[in-house]
């Protein structure tokens, strides 16, 4: 396996896993990368054609995602094959940071997440940066990081989840470790729309909308509020202010004396079997060692 030939995402070869279509005044940015993982040199080329995609004379971009998986944060499997986990893993994380930042920041432009895949951990903030999420019926959402031994998580989710679902719902999606369903998502604002399209279908509902979206009349004054209230924001609490706080948390995940998350990351790789289901899932022993501890 080791001597397979990396295949370069490039105009010769005819592979593509990131690539920008335009349609009148909506951009699509779509990236098809396996399983969702997103590494750093992904994340960055990821970047550089949103930036690309928001110079163009559009006025909305849409992230397209890919047709299983949206995104699923960062790239395990090549932290997990590098010569030093921790140094990947930091590297990884700024990436997908630098990346959300340069989508909440978006001053020109409306934008839009269209999830026809799956999307979990820094995924799902990932696409809450964006203006609005429209999701496909039937995806599933894990908004969460904890059971990846424990982390913490970055992509501005302490700004972005609480600003869409509230303080108290925040806190209880973090702890829960849960898979979430489109409704749920959709009552709770991590979703704006569902979309109950399939396949072609999806993709030519979504291309309506966004054409709908940048027709609006009072898209200029929708765009002005949008800057206003980041800037109210930024007045209140500064991105990098969440930023430093986030990622002081995974220094330690990934540098500090606990191993849960190199561990555990080791065993999602390896498909190790966990030992017994987890607690979050199997409710009735939660309950049972509860009452144990109470006695």
């Amino acid at each position: 396996m080791k001597n397979l030939p990396e295949i370069v995402p490039d105009e010769t070869t005819g592979y593509r896993d990131i690539w920008y279509e335009q349609e009148g005044a909506v951009g699509y940015l779509y990236f098809t990368f396996y399983n969702g993982a997103m590494s750093s040199e992904q994340c960055e080329r990821l970047r550089q054609a949103y930036i690309h995609a928001g110079k163009q004379n559009t006025r909305v971009i849409v992230l397209m995602g890919g047709e299983d998986f949206w995104s699923n944060g960062m790239h395990l499997n090549q932290i997990e094959a590098a010569e030093s986990a921790a140094d990947e893993s930091w590297g990884n994380i700024n990436a997908m940071d630098n990346l959300a930042l340069e989508i909440i920041n978006t001053n020109s432009h409306l934008t839009v997440a269209a999830l026809q895949g799956n999307a979990g951990a820094g995924g799902v903030f990932l696409a809450r940066a964006t203006d609005e999420v429209w999701a496909r019926k039937g995806v599933i959402l894990n908004p969460h990081y904890k059971d990846m031994g424990n982390l913490f998580g970055s992509e501005y989710w302490t700004y972005l989840l609480p600003r869409y679902t509230g303080a108290e719902n925040a806190e209880r999606i973090i702890q829960a470790r849960l898979p979430m369903g489109i409704s749920e998502a959709l009552s709770l604002g991590l979703v704006n729309e569902v979309i109950a399209e399939k396949g072609d279908a999806y993709i030519n509902a979504v291309k309506k909308r966004a054409a709908d979206m940048a027709g609006m009349s009072d898209f200029s004054v929708r765009l002005a509020d949008k800057n206003k209230r980041r800037m109210t924001d930024e007045h209140q609490k500064p991105l990098q202010a969440y930023r430093d706080h986030e990622l002081e948390k995974m220094q330690l995940n990934f540098y500090g004396f606990d191993p849960s998350y190199h561990i555990a990351r080791y065993n999602f790789v390896n498909k190790v079997v966990k030992s017994r289901t987890p607690l979050t899932i199997a409710v009735h022993r939660r309950t049972a060692e509860h009452i144990r501890k109470i006695i």
